[in-house]
C-alpha cells in the first residue's frame, strides 16, 4: 500500500509541538508518528505532506528541503475559527527512480481524494504536479488545472519531464483529461513568444503578473473552477522569500498578494488538491509557506456550495443582450460572487462535464453591459466545440 511509504513526522517537530499553546495548530494537527503509526482517516478535512524528489529538478537544488523547519513554523502559527480536522501524514521520501516517486504519490493521492480528503503536497520541485494530475484518473473525466507560475513550464517537444516542461506531459500524456489550464503571473520575459501563442492556440487562460497584482480579484472566478492548484514559490519575490540567488526573481507576488490567492484556492468549493513547490530554505521562506498553507485551510472554512438558479432567492438574474445573443449573469446574495451563463457552451455542446456557467466578476457583468465581452468566455466556446 502507498501509504506505508510515508516517513512519520520526525521526533524534533513532535517535541517542538509538544511546547505549543493549546490554540497552536501543532496541538490540533493529527500526526503520523513512529510510536502511533498514521492517523484515522475518517472525517478528516485536509492531509498534508511533503515529497523530498528533486531528481527532475531543472535547476539543481543545492540542499534537500527542510520540511521538518516548514513544519515547526506552520505548528507554531494559531488555528482560526474552523471547522476542519487537519491531518499531517509525513513524507515521501526518493524512490530507487523518479517514477517510482511519481507512483507512490499518485497513489497516495487517489486514496486520499477517495476519502474526500483534500491533499496539501509541500514538494521539492513543481513536476510533482504530473503525478498529482494523474491521481484524478479514477476520480474525474476532466479536469481544470491552475498553475500560480511565472512560467508555462512547456519546455521542448523532447525534452524529459522536469520542474520547466511538466506541462507538455500533462498534455500530451494518455489518458488525456485536462480540459481546461490556466495560468495565473506568468512573467513575459521568462516566457517565448511560441509558448504564449501556444496557450492561444490550446484556448488556456493565462494572466500576467502586473494584471493580477494590479487586481487580486480576478484569480478568484479562475481557481473558482479549478480542481487542482499547483503553486510555484519562484512565482514570489526574491525578497519575500528571504532567498538571493538566481532561482527567484525581484519581481513577483508579495507575500501578502499570494496568500490572498491561497485562500481564493481554499475557499473554491472544487478544488480538491493544492500543491506548494519550488521552496528553499531560508527562516522567511519556511514562514511564507506556512502562511500560505494557513490561508488555504483558512478559505476553506469558507467554503459555501453554491449553485446558481433564477428559481432561488439567494440569486439575483440579470439580462444582458448583445449583438449576437443574450447573455445571463447571477449574482449570490450569500457571498456576492457572480456567474454568467453563456449559451453556446451549454453541455449538449461541450466535452463531458463542462459547465454551461462559468464563474465571472463584477467587472465582467459591467463590461457585458457596454458590449465588451471577455475573450476567455470565447475560448470556453471553441473549447467546447473541439
Amino acid at each position: 500500500m502507498a501509504f506505508d511509504f510515508l516517513v512519520p513526522i520526525k521526533d524534533k517537530v513532535l517535541a517542538f509541538s509538544e511546547l505549543l499553546p493549546p490554540q497552536a495548530l501543532g496541538k490540533n494537527v493529527f500526526k503520523h508518528t513512529e510510536k502511533k503509526g498514521l492517523p484515522v482517516f475518517a472525517n478528516a478535512t485536509v492531509a498534508i505532506f511533503g515529497v523530498q524528489e528533486s531528481r527532475n529538478a531543472f535547476e539543481k537544488k543545492p540542499e534537500r528541503l527542510d520540511l521538518d523547519e516548514i513544519r515547526i513554523q506552520l505548528y507554531r502559527l494559531m488555528m482560526g475559527n474552523w471547522n476542519s480536522t487537519i491531518l499531517d501524514i509525513g513524507d515521501v521520501e526518493e524512490g530507487d527512480t523518479v517514477e517510482d516517486t511519481y507512483f507512490v504519490v499518485k497513489e497516495i493521492i487517489a486514496g486520499l481524494l477517495e476519502e474526500n480528503i483534500i491533499p496539501i503536497i509541500i514538494g521539492a520541485t513543481q513536476d510533482i504536479t504530473f503525478p498529482t494530475y494523474r491521481a484524478f484518473d479514477q476520480i474525474r473525466d476532466m479536469i481544470n488545472l491552475v498553475c500560480i507560475d511565472s512560467r508555462f513550464d512547456f519546455g521542448e517537444d523532447d525534452e524529459l519531464i522536469s520542474s520547466h516542461s511538466y506541462m507538455s506531459r500533462i498534455i500530451t500524456d494518455k489518458p488525456n483529461n485536462l480540459f481546461n489550464f490556466s495560468n495565473i503571473g506568468y512573467q513575459s520575459y521568462f516566457n517565448a513568444q511560441e509558448e504564449i501563442d501556444l496557450m492561444e492556440r490550446l484556448f488556456f487562460d493565462a494572466y500576467r503578473l502586473g494584471e493580477i497584482a494590479a487586481n487580486i480579484e480576478l484569480a478568484e472566478p479562475v481557481l473558482r473552477s479549478s480542481h487542482m492548484v499547483s503553486l510555484d514559490l519562484r512565482s514570489i519575490r526574491a525578497s519575500e522569500m528571504g532567498l538571493l540567488n538566481n532561482n527567484f526573481s525581484p519581481n513577483g507576488f508579495t507575500g501578502r498578494e499570494i496568500c490572498a490567492i491561497a485562500r481564493y484556492a481554499g475557499i473554491s468549493d472544487k478544488v480538491s488538491l493544492f500543491g506548494i513547490y519550488e521552496g528553499e530554505n531560508s527562516p522567511q521562506a519556511f514562514q511564507m509557506i506556512a502562511q500560505i498553507i494557513w490561508y488555504f485551510i483558512e478559505g476553506i472554512s469558507f467554503r459555501i456550495k453554491e449553485f446558481p438558479s433564477s428559481k432561488s432567492e439567494d440569486f439575483t438574474k440579470f439580462t444582458v443582450p448583445t449583438d449576437t445573443e443574450e447573455l445571463v449573469f447571477y449574482k449570490s446574495h450569500v457571498t456576492e460572487r457572480w456567474w454568467v451563463e453563456v449559451p453556446s457552451i451549454l453541455p449538449e455542446h461541450t466535452k463531458t462535464n463542462s459547465p454551461a456557467l462559468l464563474p465571472c466578476t463584477e467587472e465582467d457583468y459591467l463590461d457585458a453591459c457596454n458590449q465588451k465581452i471577455p475573450e476567455r468566455w470565447f475560448k470556453a466556446y471553441r473549447k467546447g466545440l473541439n
